[in-house]
């Protein structure tokens, strides 16, 4: 492996974009997402399959990825990939910490935790189960709902999250329309989730 890329100052960048956080605890905020190249975990439905192979994406420096954060008002920085946590995201975080903004990060948690980060969203996938050591770090345990079995999945991967974990039920986008009604329907059973909705795709925007 490249040496800069073992040591996370260079990284797969694949895109990053300015917009609205569409997902989970934090819809609606503004945010500058930083996309990183590479993940291992295969889900069919991934809408962003480009993401998978880090050789597709130009190795970039961290000090080139961070300068043009600069340039938005945005207080926060959203890393999501891909899987971010296959490279070590420590000088990224600190890098971006320098500049005053928060770290927000999107994760599988099926590699070990680098990074300091202000909120954790931890994602887990059925195809490449998370690490337990990440589940009491998660500030956000949030569970794509494919299919019925997906509740049972959701339960099973509460189990290790802080009392202070919001927990949220997603619909997988080409699902929605079969699986909103039975979310809708799980949550007023169980309190303790609640519906995140990819409300960018409504509102058209990256």
């Amino acid at each position: 492996m490249n040496s800069e890329l073992e040591k996370g100052i260079t990284l797969p960048l694949m895109e990053a974009f300015y917009t609205i956080q569409g997902e989970g605890f934090y819809t609606g905020n503004s945010a500058y997402f930083l996309r990183i190249g590479g993940c291992d975990v295969g889900c069919h439905w991934c809408d962003v399959k480009e993401s998978w192979d880090a050789n597709l994406h130009p190795l970039t420096k961290v000090e080139d990825i961070v300068v043009p954060i600069l340039k938005f008002p945005s207080e926060t920085v959203v890393v999501t990939g891909g899987e971010p946590l296959m490279w070590d995201m420590k000088f990224l975080t600190e890098s971006i910490k320098e500049k005053g903004l928060k770290t927000h990060l999107e994760t599988s948690g099926s590699h070990q935790l680098s990074g300091d980060w202000d909120w954790i969203c931890l994602s887990p996938k059925k195809f490449q189960k998370p690490l337990d050591a990440i589940k009491p770090l998660a500030n956000e345990l949030k569970i794509i709902v494919k299919n019925k079995s997906d509740f049972k999945w959701a339960e099973q991967q509460k189990v290790g999250v802080l009392e202070t974990c919001q927990l949220y039920l997603q619909p997988e986008w080409s699902s929605k329309e079969e699986m909103i009604p039975l979310i809708i329907d799980y949550v007023m059973q169980n309190p303790k989730w609640k519906i995140s909705l990819q409300t960018h795709k409504y509102l058209q925007i990256p």
